[in-house]
């Protein structure tokens, strides 16, 4: 029963974050995209700026723009982004899901940046897009003031990941799946 409403939820957060009740047209959608990651990476580079370098000398990142829900025992989170190559800046446009179960409650608005050192890592994250992962997490940041303290234990070889906290406040400890895919209404 549980599986069952971690579906549902997981189901729902991809119809609510995936553009597809918005009225928008696929080139409005895409420069939407386009402009929540050119404010990801700014947003990145002023917390760290020794990414700057870290994100012209890779192969590729990708950008996501992202909301989770905790609530008790149930966490989601959805969100949008894409993945570009840098040599020839073409992008893949990309959803996200992610649906976990643990302790856990409140809202947290987040960013999260991929950097791909090789086409392979790259490459395969396009395709398959799979992370699963134990995370905990405590985060508070409202209107620009307050800080954020994140752990994630992610593996997969030539990948660095930042996880930014735009906007919330949340405290979980969650064994959850993520779903990275290409949108294919936007491809």
């Amino acid at each position: 029963m549980r599986k069952l409403g971690v579906v549902a939820a997981l189901m729902l957060a991809v119809i609510m974050f995936s553009g597809f009740w918005s009225g928008e047209s696929p080139n409005q959608l895409k420069n939407e995209r386009i402009q929540l990651s050119h404010e990801t990476l700014n947003m990145l580079y002023k917390y760290a700026p020794e990414a700057k370098d870290m994100v012209a000398n890779s192969y590729g990142y990708a950008t996501f723009a992202n909301v989770g829900v905790n609530a008790l025992f149930f966490s989601v989170e959805g969100g949008k982004g894409l993945a570009k190559v840098n040599s020839n800046g073409n992008i893949t446009y990309m959803n996200m899901a992610s649906g976990g179960v643990g302790l856990g409650l409140g809202i947290k608005d987040f960013r999260i940046v991929f950097l791909f050192e090789t086409k392979k890592a790259f490459d395969f994250f396009v395709q398959h897009g799979w992370e699963a992962n134990a995370q905990a997490d405590a985060a508070a940041k409202i209107r620009g003031d307050g800080g954020a303290l994140n752990a994630a234990i992610t593996v997969a070889p030539g990948v660095r990941i930042y996880k930014l906290t735009e906007n919330g406040l949340a405290i979980q400890a969650t064994i959850q799946g993520t779903k990275y895919w290409a949108d294919g209404d936007l491809n």
